[in-house]
């Protein structure tokens, strides 16, 4: 068996030290209006693809609350606004403000977070140029349009937006909905409260800003439905605030959306982007800045047979979070059959041989990652075969309600590593080949640049529709996900060249040249990737191998 290198030395031991996770609060704003026409009916919009944080997502209006969102008393903005959002009594603003508008926000988040209502509103009028206001209606549409490409180009804040156009916005139609925490699966979390606004009858419609490729009014229920079909991908509070719509309507539901309970696996909640693909991120110990690597629960989303796809983590507390949320899941039908690995790396593999013992399940992998892990105590007991096809059977028995996955060997990164292509909705789990929030090392003899750009170009050719990455959210563009890790490799390969071109023979002499723009702490790394790029030119005759350092 091959020794480990630098990369799984690191990662065995817990990488190196990195950033602390930070959360960041924010809020966003379910319009809503009712019809005779449509019912019930929210606004929502899709992402630009180029957003950094969930890109081509659907999403609602919202997004952080700026320093200038708390400051705003000082900024002009009335002065029984921004008591209310700083969790203070509401006070009366001079002039002719009338009284019953000073009633506050019925309830405040349990924080009385500073700023929040503030940021509520100024993410509205940003994204669609919403602004409600007291005392009547709201400013001409010239007057909203030039205030807000004004603000959305920087040259005015919205507290002098919100001069300019001589209004009081009304705090007091607001509804809190609930609040929700991104999941551990990204080094910046936001900590998101979401609030309710009717949309009344004859209010100016909203006008989505550049950011959104699309928008419009749409039924909770067609959301929902949506989403099982994989037209749409949202994340778990947006699907959970528009089933509760559908099924309660809004005062019914607020009970439901203020405590979202029922959406857990246990002490997780459902991270389900897709049907049938849960995400359970892990505290591992990963390279920075990653934190967690992403365990996932795969089967039909009405429940059946399921397997566990890596549980990482070392650690006894996430271990005992993961087997309850196991046993929650099974609860709801989700019956555990197997616990399958991507590749033998320890921050994919750490609970695997206890989740098995615990449930009775065999553990999966490629051959490769047998042999690896076997000196760990993990015993594999099923091969996973290129081409293999799986298929997890529904708990009603039905041939409709199986997920099929097919396995597919990508090594590169490491030599048995595999990814897994549900094939119902294109959904990729793709392990270590991506990182949504990190890069991929390529550590020889393990790692071999050729064989990693190979897999690569192999899962493009796949027509995946989203991609699952170990770390970090889901990516809902694979092909253009896949396509930029390909371009940045050979990018990195050019300077790598262009170094030994300039005299450049010692692998560590190099990575100051190469890799300028890593952390020096990442050095250590960037010298093996670098020697991998040099073994891979040395093949293809670019360059003599007798002469690498």
């Amino acid at each position: 068996m091959a020794e480990p290198n630098l990369y799984e030395r690191l990662v065995a031991r817990g990488g190196f030290a990195g950033p602390q996770a930070t959360s960041r609060a924010t809020a966003a704003v379910v319009l809503w209006r009712r019809s005779a026409g449509e019912g019930l009916a929210v606004y929502w919009v899709r992402r630009h693809p180029s957003m950094p944080f969930m890109g081509g997502w659907h999403a609602f209006p919202g997004g952080a609350v700026s320093r200038e969102d708390v400051e705003l008393e000082e900024g002009g903005l009335p002065a029984w606004i921004s008591g209310l959002a700083r969790g203070l009594e509401p006070r009366r603003a001079t002039g002719a403000m009338p009284a019953t508008l000073t009633a506050g926000l019925g309830p405040l988040p349990p924080d009385g977070l500073p700023g929040v209502v503030v940021a509520t509103f100024r993410e509205l009028f940003e994204e669609t140029g919403v602004l409600p206001v007291a005392g009547g209606d709201p400013p001409a549409r010239e007057h909203r349009l030039k205030a807000r490409r004004a603000l959305l180009a920087g040259e005015t804040g919205f507290a002098e937006a919100v001069r300019e156009l001589g209004v009081v916005l009304d705090a007091s139609r607001l509804l809190f909905a609930g609040r929700w925490l991104t999941p551990p699966f990204s080094p910046l979390r936001f900590d998101n409260r979401f609030f309710l606004l009717e949309h009344p009858p004859g209010a100016p419609e909203p006008e989505p800003s550049a950011e959104a490729i699309e928008a419009g009014w749409v039924r909770p229920g067609e959301v929902v439905e949506r989403w099982r079909r994989g037209e749409v991908i949202a994340a778990p509070p947006i699907l959970h605030l528009c089933r509760v719509l559908a099924e309660d309507g809004i005062e019914a539901g607020l009970p439901r959306l203020r405590h979202p309970e029922e959406a857990n696996f246990g002490p997780f909640r459902r991270i389900e982007f897709r049907p049938g693909i849960v995400m359970l991120p892990l505290a591992t110990p990963t390279l920075p800045p990653a934190s967690h690597t992403n365990a996932y629960l795969v089967g039909p989303h009405g429940g059946g047979e399921a397997v566990l796809v890596d549980p990482g983590t070392p650690f006894a507390d996430e271990i005992a979070s993961l087997e309850e949320a196991l046993a929650a899941a099974a609860e709801r039908g989700h019956h555990l059959s197997a616990v399958w690995l991507t590749h033998h790396h320890a921050d994919h593999v750490g609970a695997a041989a206890r989740i098995a013992e615990r449930f009775e399940v065999p553990i999966a992998a490629h051959p490769a990652t047998a042999e690896r892990v076997r000196s760990r105590g993990i015993r594999v007991e099923r091969a996973l075969a290129d081409g293999e096809r799986v298929r997890l059977a529904g708990s009603d028995g039905s041939g409709s309600a199986a997920l099929v996955l097919r396995v597919v060997h990508t090594p590169g990164h490491a030599p048995g590593h595999l990814c897994f292509l549900e094939e119902g909705l294109g959904s990729l789990l793709a392990g270590d080949m991506v990182s949504a929030v990190s890069t991929i090392v390529i550590d020889p003899p393990e790692g071999d640049m050729d064989a990693y750009l190979a897999s690569v170009e192999r899962l493009r050719s796949l027509g995946a529709r989203t991609l699952f990455p170990g770390h970090g959210p889901a990516l809902v563009e694979p092909d253009t996900a896949l396509a930029e890790v390909a371009e940045h490799r050979r990018w990195r390969e050019e300077r790598v060249l262009a170094a030994w071109r300039a005299g450049g023979r010692e692998p560590a002499a190099m990575v100051p040249v190469v890799y300028d723009d890593a952390p020096r702490q990442a050095w250590p790394l960037a010298e093996r990737q670098l020697l991998a790029h040099l073994r891979r030119l040395a093949r293809s005759g670019a360059i003599d191998a007798s002469e690498i350092g």
